[in-house]
């Protein structure tokens, strides 16, 4: 089988990480998200419990300092540790799905690469993280500005285009209407004709 990676960045409360997992499992691929950091701690030695609360954040001004373009900010450390790897699996063939990270910029060159946004209606993402959490709306709310906020923040700073704008992915789409498992049917396909399945 010829090379695959799926990137997939999304909205707060969209379904995602579901739909990332079940793309994963379709292809028969690894999925990276939360665990890109034990993954990267198998070849190396990292404290990722120490390192995780740097990841998929925006850089705090105050800690870190810029010289010549170079940041010395923990969370440019993660980005910069994360991105080498998964260069490092990309050019050594293997396939896989990535959640997030910037992956639609850092792999943009990878013939294999096949990037994904999903967003999704917010009284729709408000409800999922409702559930999810146990939140209740206010806090549902609350949370999903947050993230979105963060990683609007994280990407941004570390990608040449815009978070969630369509001209980033080879492909964006709503979960909203079709749900996680129509959605996860339409990116499937959507996936396999790009393969020339």
């Amino acid at each position: 089988m010829k090379q695959l990676i799926i990137s997939l960045g999304r909205e707060s409360g969209s379904g995602g990480h579901e739909i990332a997992e079940k793309l994963a499992q379709r292809f028969s691929l690894p999925v990276y998200d939360k665990n890109l950091l034990q993954e990267i701690a198998k070849e190396r030695p990292l404290d990722t419990e120490t390192l995780r609360k740097y990841e998929e954040a925006p850089r705090n001004r105050l800690l870190g300092r810029s010289v010549r373009g170079l940041n010395n900010s923990m969370q440019a450390s993660v980005f910069a540790i994360e991105s080498s790897w998964l260069r490092n699996q990309a050019d050594s063939g293997a396939s896989f799905v990535i959640v997030g990270r910037c992956a639609e910029s850092v792999l943009a060159d990878c013939p294999g690469l096949v990037s994904l946004f999903i967003s999704g209606d917010p009284e729709a993402r408000i409800a999922r993280l409702q559930t999810r959490h146990d939140f209740n709306q206010k806090q549902a709310t609350d949370y999903m500005l947050r993230q979105d906020k963060r990683r609007r923040a994280y990407h941004d700073e570390n990608c040449t285009g815009n978070w969630g704008d369509a001209a980033n992915y080879h492909l964006t789409v709503s979960s909203t209407p079709l749900g996680i498992e129509g959605t996860s049917d339409l990116l499937e396909h959507y996936i396999r004709m790009r393969m020339g399945e």
